[in-house]
């Protein structure tokens, strides 16, 4: 069965390039590992909620855009094992990431209904 990682990420506006770029370099690595789609959404329309909404999940900035990004995994142990080979990466590598992190939310989803282009 399929399988969903999904992303909000806070990124500087100014550094839309950088994210788009990092991104890119990292697809293949993914890719390799299994991966079989990335999408990477910058906000345009991410409306102020009266309760709660995407820019306060990540503690947006001022001077930021949030991102909605998803990966797509044929299967919830090829992602759990491409990460697992990913951790021991270098810190280096993880110290380049053009946004922060730490404000960065992410989770894995088992999809309940998929429609549309396959």
């Amino acid at each position: 069965m399929p399988y969903i990682d999904g992303f909000l990420i806070p990124v500087r506006t100014a550094d839309r390039d950088a994210f788009r770029e990092f991104e890119a370099h990292w697809w293949p690595t993914f890719r390799d590992k299994g991966a079989l789609s990335l999408v990477l959404g910058w906000g345009d329309d991410v409306p102020a909620g009266k309760v709660t909404d995407f820019r306060r999940a990540v503690d947006l900035r001022d001077d930021e855009t949030v991102v909605f990004a998803w990966m797509t995994w044929p299967d919830k142990p090829t992602r759990d094992a491409a990460y697992r080979d990913m951790e021991e990466g270098s810190a280096e590598d993880m110290a380049a990431m053009p946004f922060d992190a730490k404000r960065m939310i992410y989770g894995g989803f088992t999809p309940i209904l998929m429609e549309g282009a396959k």
